[in-house]
């Protein structure tokens, strides 16, 4: 079973026990989340596509980790005009553990290795 979300602008395939990092989130680690903006449903055989979203299978949660992407250097050269600009940017994320696609989950306390295993990927 897995299911396609939309979260800040972009599109992830969320699975359940999967592990996405997502663009930055309010919320503390621990909190769970719950996605709205669910555009597919895939369960075996059977997909259930939203028009734009479909309404009664919400994807659930749980917030793991905050933390930043490497850093992407941004160069800027203009041939014989002496001119060149290096910038960087670190885009912040929030990693998240899918816990239930459509079903309210049960409570589930974040555990160390949770954490660990988020910051490795």
């Amino acid at each position: 079973m897995y299911a396609i979300i939309k979260t800040g602008g972009k599109q992830y395939k969320a699975e359940p026990n999967g592990v996405l990092k997502v663009e930055q989130l309010a919320g503390a680690v621990g909190d769970a989340v719950q996605f709205d903006q669910v555009l597919l449903v895939a369960d075996g055989d059977s997909i259930e596509v939203g028009r734009p979203y479909v309404d009664d299978k919400p994807v659930h949660a749980r917030i793991l980790e905050h933390g930043r992407h490497p850093k992407v250097i941004i160069y800027k050269y203009k041939k014989r005009k002496d001119s060149q600009k290096k910038q960087g940017h670190r885009q912040d994320y929030t990693a998240v553990r899918i816990e239930a696609i459509g079903a309210v989950p049960a409570v589930v306390a974040v555990e160390p290795e949770d954490v660990a295993v988020a910051a490795a990927e």
